[in-house]
C-alpha cells in the first residue's frame, strides 16, 4: 500500500521522481525526500533489526536522534555502513541495504534470541561468559560479535576526497531554526562576524511544521525574509548540511559539513571538517521529543508524534493510515490536527493527564476525535508491525479496555533540550520540574581562562518552550554574545505569542503500576534492546551510579548515544532508587554530537600525503647533490651525499675526513627551536633543565638536560639567553613538537599562574653548521661581522650580517671542531647556503649528512638522545653529573633520581669501547658476564649504545653502558654476536678524539 499522500510535502518536488534500491528492491521517491521518508512512502515498515534480540525495527524519528533506521549506503568504493536513513537525502541511483539481519530482513535467523530474552537480561554477558576463561577468545567472543554485528566494514578504498577548513569569527551560532536565525540577525546587525551552521538541508527547524506564527504571518514567511536579510550581510556566513560536532575550551569548535552526500557525482570533496575559533558560541540546537515506555513501543509503526508530523508536512508521507496518539503533553495534539488535515484517521488520543482543557485539545475534540484522559497504552499488538493497541487506566488499575485497531502509534513523552554542545566544554545543567527535562544553568556556564562566559544557549536549547519565548531568548543571547565579543548590540526579537498549553505530566512507565511481564517489553534504548526491567535490575543489583548503570545495561551506548533513551533511563533508575532525578544526574556528553566520517577527520591526510613531510629550505639542493635520505620524525634529512662511484659507507667516511681536515657544511634546520619568554621564563627553565638557566647571561649559551618527572633523560640541547625575559631552547630534531607540548602541559596544568609564553619557531629559521679548521676563514670571506674568538667566544652568540644576510651565529660544536651554527630567516637560508659553498670552494667545502654528524659526535664522546638513552637512563648513568645543578632546590625528576634503585652502584654507566681487532661492535650488542641466570640465559652486564667505524682513528669505536664501567678502565669484556660467537672489546674513555677540547675552542 502506498503511503504517499495525494498532495502536500513542503520539501519535495512531485514533478521529479527519484529511483533508488533498498535490499536490491527497486523503489521510487521524490526529489527532496530523505531515505526514511522514501522508505515510508513505499510501505517499507521494517528497516533494521535490533542489536541483541534481533527484533524488527522501523523508523522512529525524523532526525539525527533516530536509533533504528541505520543502513549500509552505496556500493564498492562508496560503501559506508551505519548511515541514518532519516538524515540521508535521497538521490537518483541511491543504493541502501539493511543491517544486522540474516538471511533477510523479513526472516532473520537470529530472531530466535527473542525466545531466550528472559535468560539475557542486563549484564548477562558478565555473568554467563566468565567460565571457563579459555572459552572467551575462541568461542564466546566470536559468537557474540557475529550475533551482535551491525554494519559491514567497507572492503574497497574510499574514492572520495575530504578537507579541513579553518575559520575565525566573532560568533559561531549552531542551529538554523528560528532561534538560530534570530540570534544571527541580532548579532549580525552589531557588525560582528557571524557563522551560522545548520545540520539539515533547510532552515527554520520545526517552526514551519508546527504551524508557528511570527509577526502575524506563517513562520516560513519570516524565515525566508530573515534569510534574505542575512544574505545581504557581508559579515554573516551561512552553512547548511553543517553540524556543530563539538565545543571545546578557548572558543574552539568543530563543525562537520556534508558537501556532496546528496549529489555524489558532483565534483569536489565529500565532507569538510571545520575547525573554528570563535570569541563567542551560541548553541540554538532545539530539543528532542522523548518516547514513552509502554509494552511493544519498539514495533515498526510506533513513532514519535513530532516525526509523524514531519513526514506528513515536509514529505507528504503518511506513516500510517489509522494512527492512535498517546501523550502526556499538548504538543501531540498538533500531530492529531496535522493528520486530520491530511485526510488521515485518528481514532483516539490517549492522554495520561486526568483533565485537559487546552485550545489544542478542544480543537481535536471539535474535529470528532475521541480524547481519553487518565488513560494509557497497556501494550501494542502486532509482530512485525502495529495492528492495534490495548488501553487501560494510567495508574494501571481496572484491567485492559477494548482494543483499538490501528496501523500506527504516535507517542510524545515531552521534550528534552539538546544540551550536548553546552555540556562538552563544562556547562552545567539544572532540572525543570515543570517540563521534566534538564536544561542549561546560565549561572554555571562554560568560562574561559579569565572567567568570561564564552558559550550561551538560545531558544528551546535554553529551556524556552513557546515561539515568543524562543525568539526573545535567542535575541537576548545573540546580543549578549555580540557585546561579549566587543560590539554594540540591542536585543530586538520578532513578535510572536506563546501558545496556550496545559501543563505536561511526567510519565516514565506506562501504565504506572505495570507488572514485570509488561516492563520487560518496554524499550528505552531501541538499538541496544535495553528495557525498563533492565535498568530496574541494575538498580536492584547495586548499580546506583548512572554511569555504571549505562555500562552495565549498555543504555545510551548505541549509535544514537542515548539521545532518546537517556532521560527516560535515568528517571527509571531514580525511581528504582527512591531518589529524585537531579540526584541521579546525567551521563557525560562527549563530542561528536552525532557520528562523523573518518574521512573528514583525516581530511587530506591520505595516500602520499597521509603524513606530510617536512622539508628544510635547502631540500632541493640536497636532492640535486646526491642526498641519500633518512627519515627523522616528519623530517627528511640527508644521511650522506653520494658522489658517482661511491658507496654509502665511502661517502660517509669522505664527509668525516673532509670536515675534520678542512671544512664541512651541515643543514641543521631541523634542530628544534623554542622561544620561552616572560618574567618567569628563567624560573620555568630552572624547573625543566637539570642545571640552572636563570643565571645565564644574555649573549651566552649553556648545554642543558631535560628529565621527565620519573627522572629519566628525555631531551638535551643548547639554551641561548636572548634578553632578560627571553630564552631560545634548542631540542633534538625529532623532539621539538614533543617538548613544546610537554612545556605547555606543565604551564597549563601545574604552573598556570606563571607568566611564561612558549612558541615553537623551528620552521621559521634555517640553520647551517659551518664546521672544521677553516670555518672561521670562510665566514670572514663572506664578511659583515666579526667572528673572531675574542668577539664571539665558544658558547656565545651574536646577531649580525653575513654577505648582507641577517643572521644569528652560535659558537657551539657537536663535532668537536671549530664550529659556527648560523640561524637565518627560512626564506633566505638557501641563498646563504649557496654563498657559503661558493666561498668555501678554495677549502674544498663538502656537505655532510647525519651519519657523519653521528660519527663525529661519537668520536668526541657526546651522547645522543635515542641512542645513549632508551627511557630508562638518567644523566648520572652517562657521566653527566656536571650538568646537574647543586645550587637549586628542585627540577623535574630530581626526587625520582634520589630513589634507591636510581642511586644503586650497580647501575650501568657510560664508557667507551674499542674492539681488540679494530672491527665494529654490533649496535645494541649485550656485554656478557660470567655464568648463566636463572632462566639458563647468559648474564648481561651492559650493552652497546652507539657503534661506528671512525675514519679519523681508522678503527671501530663504540659507546656503551656497562655495569661498574668507569671503574673498569682497560678491562676486556665480551659482546655477543648474532651468529652466536663473541667479540672482545676494551673499556676506555668515551672521548676518543681531542679529549682536551682544543680544536673546538680556537
Amino acid at each position: 500500500m502506498s503511503h504517499r499522500l495525494p498532495q502536500g510535502g513542503r520539501l519535495v518536488n512531485r514533478d521529479a521522481p527519484v529511483g533508488f534500491t533498498f535490499d536490491s528492491k527497486r523503489m521510487q521517491g521524490l526529489e527532496g525526500d530523505t531515505l526514511a521518508s522514501a522508505l515510508l512512502a513505499n510501505g517499507q515498515g521494517i528497516v533494521n533489526r535490533s542489536y541483541k534480540y534481533h527484533r524488527p525495527r522501523g523508523i522512529l524519528a525524523s532526525g539525527p536522534e533516530e536509533p533504528n533506521a541505520l543502513v549500509g549506503l552505496g556500493q564498492g568504493k562508496r560503501f559506508e555502513p551505519d548511515q541514518r536513513a532519516t538524515t540521508t537525502e535521497l538521490f537518483d541511483g541511491l543504493s541502501a541495504m539493511s543491517q544486522n539481519a540474516w538471511p533477510s530482513l523479513g526472516f532473520d535467523a537470529m530472531a530466535v534470541n527473542q525466545w531466550f530474552a528472559s535468560m539475557m537480561p542486563a549484564g548477562f554477558y558478565y555473568k554467563t561468559f566468565i567460565w571457563p576463561r579459555s572459552f572467551w577468545m575462541h568461542i564466546y567472543e566470536p559468537v557474540i560479535r557475529e550475533a551482535a554485528a551491525s554494519g559491514l566494514p567497507p572492503k574497497e578504498e574510499d574514492c572520495d576526497t575530504y578537507e579541513h577548513f579553518h575559520a575565525f569569527v566573532d560568533l559561531l551560532i549552531v542551529g538554523g531554526g528560528i532561534a538560530g536565525l534570530q540570534a544571527a540577525l541580532t548579532a549580525g546587525k552589531s557588525g560582528a562576524t557571524v557563522m551560522l551552521v545548520e545540520q539539515a538541508a533547510h532552515w527554520g527547524g520545526r517552526a514551519p511544521v508546527d504551524g508557528a506564527e511570527i509577526e502575524g504571518q506563517p513562520a516560513e514567511v519570516w524565515i525566508n525574509e530573515t534569510l534574505q536579510t542575512l544574505g545581504t550581510m557581508k559579515n554573516v556566513r551561512l552553512r547548511t548540511r553543517c553540524m556543530g560536532a563539538g565545543v571545546y575550551d578557548h572558543g574552539y569548535a568543530l563543525a562537520y559539513e556534508r558537501l556532496t552526500d546528496h549529489a555524489p557525482e558532483a565534483e569536489g570533496p565529500r565532507h569538510r571538517l571545520w575547525k573554528i575559533r570563535a570569541r563567542q558560541i551560541v548553541t540554538a540546537t532545539g530539543a528532542i521529543e522523548r518516547p514513552l515506555s509502554f509494552a511493544g513501543n519498539d514495533l515498526p509503526g510506533v513513532m514519535l508524534a513530532s516525526a509523524v508530523r514531519d513526514y506528513v508536512v515536509n514529505f507528504g508521507v503518511a506513516p500510517g493510515h489509522r494512527t492512535v496518539i498517546v501523550t502526556n503533553n499538548d504538543d501531540a495534539y498538533r500531530t492529531a490536527l496535522t493528520l486530520i488535515d491530511a485526510g488521515l484517521e485518528v481514532p483516539v488520543v490517549i492522554d495520561v493527564r486526568d483533565r485537559v482543557n487546552s485550545p489544542l485539545a478542544r480543537e481535536v475534540s471539535r474535529r470528532g476525535v475521541a480524547v481519553e484522559t487518565g488513560a494509557a497504552v497497556m501494550k501494542v499488538k502486532g509482530k512485525k508491525g502495529v495492528e492495534g493497541v490495548m488501553l487501560c487506566r494510567a495508574n494501571g488499575t481496572g484491567g485492559a479496555g477494548a482494543p483499538v485497531e490501528c496501523d500506527s502509534v504516535a507517542m510524545s513523552g515531552g521534550w528534552s533540550p539538546v544540551v550536548h554542545l553546552w555540556s562538552h566544554c563544562g556547562g552545567k545543567l539544572t532540572w525543570s520540574d515543570e517540563n521534566a527535562h534538564f536544561h542549561p544553568d546560565p549561572n554555571r556556564a562554560p568560562t574561559g581562562a579569565e572567567g568570561e562566559v564564552f558559550v550561551r544557549t538560545a531558544g528551546i536549547a535554553s529551556g524556552a518552550m513557546g515561539t515568543g519565548s524562543v525568539l526573545q531568548d535567542a535575541s537576548a543571547a545573540g546580543a549578549a554574545a555580540a557585546r561579549a565579543a566587543g560590539f554594540t548590540a540591542k536585543s530586538a526579537a520578532a513578535r510572536a505569542a506563546d501558545a496556550e498549553e496545559a501543563p505536561m505530566k511526567p510519565v516514565w512507565v506506562m501504565p504506572e503500576q505495570a507488572l514485570p511481564e509488561l516492563r520487560s517489553k518496554m524499550f528505552l534504548d531501541f538499538q541496544n534492546d535495553v528495557k525498563v526491567s533492565d535498568v530496574q535490575l541494575a538498580a536492584q543489583e547495586g548499580y546506583e551510579s548512572v554511569e555504571l548503570t549505562k555500562r552495565y545495561t549498555t543504555l545510551g551506548m548505541a549509535n544514537d548515544q542515548g539521545k532518546l533513551s537517556n532521560i527516560n533511563g535515568l528517571a527509571i533508575l531514580a525511581g528504582s532508587l527512591g531518589a529524585e532525578i537531579p540526584q541521579v544526574g546525567t551521563t557525560t556528553f562527549r563530542p561528536p554530537y552525532q557520528p562523523i566520517s573518518f574521512g573528514s577527520i583525516a581530511g587530506e591526510a591520505r595516500g602520499e600525503i597521509f603524513q606530510p613531510l617536512r622539508r628544510t629550505p635547502m631540500h632541493e639542493w640536497h636532492e640535486a647533490n646526491g642526498a641519500y635520505w633518512e627519515p627523522v620524525g616528519h623530517w627528511r634529512r640527508p644521511y650522506c651525499y653520494q658522489q658517482p662511484g661511491e658507496t654509502i659507507e665511502q661517502a660517509v667516511q669522505r664527509e668525516v675526513r673532509t670536515t675534520r681536515a678542512s671544512l664541512g657544511l651541515l643543514d641543521a634546520s631541523t634542530l628544534g627551536k623554542l622561544v620561552v619568554k616572560g618574567p618567569d621564563a628563567g624560573r620555568f627553565l630552572d624547573m625543566l633543565y637539570t642545571n640552572k638557566m636563570s643565571t645565564l647571561k644574555p649573549g651566552r649559551c649553556r648545554y642543558g638536560l631535560m628529565c621527565n618527572e620519573n627522572g629519566f633523560l628525555s631531551d638535551d640541547g643548547v639554551v641561548a639567553r636572548i634578553d632578560e625575559d627571553t630564552f631560545l631552547c634548542h631540542t633534538t630534531s625529532g623532539g621539538a613538537d614533543r617538548i613544546h607540548g610537554w612545556m605547555e602541559d606543565w604551564l597549563q596544568c601545574e604552573w598556570w599562574d606563571w607568566k611564561v609564553y612558549v612558541a615553537n619557531v623551528t620552521e621559521q629559521c634555517g640553520q647551517i653548521a659551518v664546521v672544521g679548521p677553516n670555518a672561521r676563514k670562510v665566514l670572514e670571506r663572506l664578511g659583515g661581522m666579526d667572528v673572531s674568538r675574542q668577539a664571539l667566544p665558544f658558547m656565545g652568540w651574536a646577531d649580525g650580517e653575513l654577505a648582507g644576510t641577517p643572521v644569528r651565529i652560535y659558537r657551539i660544536s657537536f663535532s668537536g671542531e671549530l664550529s659556527y651554527e648560523i640561524a637565518v630567516p627560512a626564506g633566505r637560508a638557501r641563498a646563504l647556503w649557496d654563498k657559503l659553498f661558493a666561498a668555501g670552494v678554495e677549502f674544498g667545502a663538502t656537505a655532510y649528512g647525519t651519519e657523519a654528524l653521528h660519527i663525529m659526535r661519537a668520536e668526541k664522546g657526546f651522547i645522543m638522545i635515542g641512542d645513549e638513552t632508551d627511557g630508562t637512563v638518567i644523566p648520572q648513568d652517562l657521566g653527566l653529573d656536571w650538568a646537574i645543578s647543586k645550587k637549586k632546590d628542585d627540577y623535574l625528576g630530581k626526587r625520582a633520581q634520589q630513589r634507591s634503585f636510581m642511586t644503586s652502584p650497580d647501575r650501568w654507566k657510560l664508557v667507551g669501547l674499542e674492539t681488540l681487532d679494530g672491527s665494529v661492535l654490533p649496535d645494541g650488542a649485550y656485554a656478557l658476564g660470567e655464568g648463566d641466570n636463572a632462566n639458563g640465559q647468559r648474564n648481561t652486564i651492559g650493552r652497546v649504545t652507539s657503534s661506528y667505524h671512525s675514519p679519523t682513528l681508522g678503527r671501530g669505536i663504540a659507546m656503551g653502558l656497562v655495569k661498574h664501567g668507569p671503574d673498569r678502565m682497560g678491562e676486556v669484556i665480551r659482546f655477543g654476536k648474532t651468529d652466536g660467537g663473541t667479540i672482545e672489546a676494551k673499556i676506555v674513555s668515551p672521548v676518543f678524539y681531542d679529549p682536551d677540547g682544543e680544536k673546538q675552542d680556537v
